[in-house]
């Protein structure tokens, strides 16, 4: 089997691949030794250790009991899920524009009980108005020269954010207090925007935490990212949104979440920062 045609997508076989092989060089045994305890051919644990074949669950679970390392093999498996869709490109995505984009979440954000958002950059999706929506979404397409559908984007995202309020799901927000201060709108706009975070604070299952300029760090500031449940993290960087599924990057992350949130002012704190961002408009 060829490369796949995504660079990505094959690095992350590839990887996978060098893991599986260390497994069985670990257990001591060869290919053809691995293959008689699988009950498949030799030429078969060959394509798999060299990348050429991807491996089914299946495959991964026997490899994996053949070399005593059952324990390894639920990480693997969610990497072999994850090589086909960890790096999906923000392009693709967006070709039509960015109304897509926002809806192709929608099943997911439906279906997850307790969401963590870190954000170091903007006013996370979840409570920005249509106002800062659009003045967001505006620089994106303009960047990406993406197709101008932001009204329906705009739109699309509101709807979206519909979960906030329904279904017994619970929201913790950590806010690096620069997201308060980046001006990507207008002052009236981000004043607005301002405003609206401090009334979701209010809300019974909404809990938002901001860490403050001048707390001593005990882990830095990182890119943003989303925690679904305990299943699934959406880390976002300028060219790709990684979705990580294996139990230990989940749990890496979880870790970072628990370690930001501790750096968090909230309550009166937390508003006095707001306020104070808000009074620097003008």
């Amino acid at each position: 089997m060829p490369p796949h045609p995504s660079s990505r997508v094959q690095k992350a076989r590839e990887k996978l691949a060098g893991r599986l092989r260390e497994i069985r060089k670990d257990a001591g045994i060869n290919g053809r030794e691995l293959a008689i305890r699988c009950g498949w051919s030799e030429s078969k644990s060959s394509r798999i250790e060299n990348a050429k074949t991807p491996p089914s669950d299946a495959d991964i679970r026997a490899w994996c009991r053949a070399c005593a390392a059952d324990d390894q093999a639920p990480d693997l498996i969610a990497a072999n899920r994850q090589s086909t869709e960890a790096h999906v490109e923000w392009r693709r995505l967006q070709r039509t524009g960015l109304r897509r984009l926002q809806e192709s979440t929608g099943d997911l954000y439906r279906r997850t009980k307790t969401f963590r958002v870190y954000v170091s950059d903007v006013i996370p999706g979840f409570v920005q108005t249509p106002g800062y929506a659009s003045a967001l979404l505006s620089s994106i397409a303009d960047f990406r020269g993406t197709p101008d559908d932001v009204s329906e984007a705009v739109a699309a995202r509101i709807r979206r954010n519909e979960v906030l309020s329904g279904g017994g799901r619970r929201f913790s927000f950590v806010l690096e207090e620069s997201v308060l201060r980046y001006r990507l709108c207008s002052a009236e706009t981000m004043a607005a925007q301002l405003g609206h975070l401090l009334g979701v604070m209010d809300v019974q299952n909404v809990a938002v935490g901001i860490v403050p300029f001048s707390e001593q760090r005990v882990v830095w500031p990182m890119p943003t990212f989303t925690i679904f449940d305990d299943r699934r993290v959406h880390a976002d960087t300028l060219d790709a949104a990684s979705t990580l599924i294996q139990p230990s990057q989940v749990e890496l992350y979880a870790r970072a979440f628990e370690r930001l949130s501790q750096q968090a002012v909230r309550g009166a704190a937390a508003r006095a920062l707001i306020a104070n961002a808000v009074a620097s408009l003008g």
